[in-house]
C-alpha cells in the first residue's frame, strides 16, 4: 500500500521540529569540547561559531525514522527489507566520521575510508544501485561487485558535493532542502505511475532530509549562529545518495511516456543538485591543475566567486538557491506534464534573467554608487542638495 502524502508531511515535520529544537544543545556544548570554528583567511565568518550543528540534523533524522517506523504508515518499507537498518547504520557512520573531524581534524584518506565503511553499510542493508542506465544507451546491470563500487563512488560524490558547497551561511542546507524536496516530488510521481514499488525507501529519506534542513536553516542563515560542520555535510550527502540510489537505481524500465526523465533516472539528482555537482567538478579540476590535493581547501568555489563579483553574503546564497530551484523545475515539469517540454521556454528565460542578474547586478550597483558619490544624480545631472 502506498503511504499517503500526509504521512510523509508528518514525518518531515517531525524531522524539522526536532532539529530546530536541539540546535541550542550543540551551541551550548561546543565551546566545552573544542567544537568552535575560528575565523581565518579562507572563511567568511568573523566570530568563533559552533560547528556541531550536524548533531541536531542527526537527531532530527533519527526522530523522523522512529516516527515513520512506529506509526505503521510505512509498513511495506520497514517489514519487507533491511534497507532501514542499512540506512541508519550508514548515516550514523558518516555522521560520526564528520563529527570526529569537526572536533579534531582527521586526514583525507581516513575520512574517505570512513565514508567507504558508511557506503558498505548501505550496500549490506540493501541500499545500492541495481540498475544503471546511461541516457540513450542500453541498460547496464552492474552485478554485485560493480554495484558495490558504484554505490561507494556515488556516496563519495554526494558527500563531497555537499561538503564543498558548505561555504556560506545557509547555502548547503538551502540547496539540499530544495533539491531533496524536488526529488521527493519526483519520486512520489514515479510511485503513482507504478514505476517504483510503494515500499521504496527513497521518498521517505528525501522528505526527512528536507525536514532536517528546513529545521536547521533558522539557525544557519546569515549571520549563522551554528554551522553544520563535516558531521552535517557527510550525513546529508550520505542520505541524499541513499534516496537517489533507492529511486533511480531500482528499475529496468527504459522509458515512460508519463515521465520522460525516468529514461535516465540517475541523471536526475545530478540535475537537481547541479550547483554543488558543478562546483565539485570545477574544484577538482582547479586543484589538480594547480598541483594541490583535491581535499585542499581554497576560496575558488562558486559562492566565493559570487562574493568577489560584488554580491553580498545573503544575495550570493539566494542566487545559488535560485539556480537549484530552476534546475529542479526543469526536471519536474515534464515529469508531471506527461513528458511535455512546453515549459522549457519560460524556464530558459528565467535562467537567462538570473544569469544576467548574477553577472551584471554588482556592476550596475557600483556604477550607481559612484555617480551618487560624485554628486551627480543617476541620470547624469548634478544632484540637488537636501540640506
Amino acid at each position: 500500500m502506498t503511504p499517503a502524502l500526509g504521512s510523509y508531511i508528518v514525518v518531515g515535520a517531525v524531522a524539522a521540529l526536532v532539529t530546530v529544537l536541539t540546535v541550542p544543545i550543540f551551541r551550548i556544548v561546543a565551546p566545552h569540547i573544542g567544537g568552535l570554528t575560528e575565523p581565518d583567511e579562507r572563511r567568511v565568518h568573523t566570530e568563533p561559531t559552533s560547528s556541531l550543528g550536524g548533531g541536531a540534523l542527526y537527531l532530527g533524522f533519527l526522530a523522523a525514522i522512529g516516527v515513520a517506523w512506529s506509526s505503521g504508515w510505512f509498513e511495506a518499507t520497514f517489514t519487507t527489507s533491511s534497507e532501514p537498518i542499512g540506512l541508519v547504520a550508514g548515516a550514523t557512520i558518516a555522521y560520526l566520521v564528520g563529527a570526529r573531524d569537526d572536533l579534531r581534524e582527521i586526514s583525507a584518506p581516513a575520512k574517505t575510508a570512513g565514508l567507504v565503511v558508511a557506503a558498505s553499510a548501505l550496500v549490506f542493508g540493501g541500499v545500492s544501485i541495481i540498475y544503471f542506465r546511461v541516457p540513450f544507451l542500453d541498460l547496464f546491470v552492474p552485478g554485485a561487485d560493480n554495484a558495490f563500487l558504484l554505490t561507494v563512488l556515488w556516496v563519495l560524490g554526494m558527500t563531497t558535493a555537499v561538503n564543498f558547497i558548505d561555504g556560506l551561511d545557509g547555502l548547503a542546507a538551502g540547496i539540499v532542502a530544495i533539491g531533496s524536496s524536488s526529488f521527493f516530488a519526483y519520486a512520489v510521481q514515479l510511485t503513482s505511475e507504478g514505476l517504483i514499488r510503494p515500499g521504496n525507501i527513497g521518498p521517505l529519506v528525501a522528505v526527512i532530509v528536507t525536514g532536517v534542513c528546513v529545521g536547521f536553516l533558522p539557525w544557519n542563515v546569515h549571520p549563522a549562529r551554528i554551522f553544520m560542520g563535516d558531521g552535517g555535510a557527510l550525513l546529508l550527502g550520505t542520505l541524499v545518495a541513499a534516496s537517489t540510489m533507492a529511486v533511480g537505481g531500482r528499475t529496468d524500465v527504459p522509458y515512460s511516456g508519463q515521465t520522460f526523465f525516468f529514461y535516465a533516472p540517475l541523471v536526475i539528482p545530478l540535475l537537481i543538485l547541479g550547483v554543488p555537482v558543478v562546483d565539485t567538478v570545477f574544484a577538482i579540476v582547479r586543484r589538480a591543475a594547480s598541483g594541490r590535493g583535491v581535499a585542499t581547501a581554497d576560496k575558488g568555489h562558486l559562492h566565493h566567486r559570487l562574493i568577489k563579483l560584488g554580491h553580498g553574503h545573503r544575495r550570493a546564497v539566494a542566487i545559488l538557491w535560485a539556480w537549484t530551484a530552476l534546475l529542479s523545475g526543469f526536471v519536474l515539469w515534464p515529469t508531471y506534464q506527461d513528458g511535455r517540454f512546453d515549459a522549457i521556454v519560460p524556464i530558459g528565460v528565467a535562467a537567462l534573467g538570473l544569469l544576467l542578474f548574477t553577472l551584471f547586478h554588482p556592476t550596475l550597483t557600483r556604477d550607481r554608487s559612484d555617480v551618487v558619490a560624485s554628486g551627480a544624480s543617476p541620470s547624469g545631472r548634478a544632484g540637488e542638495s537636501t540640506s
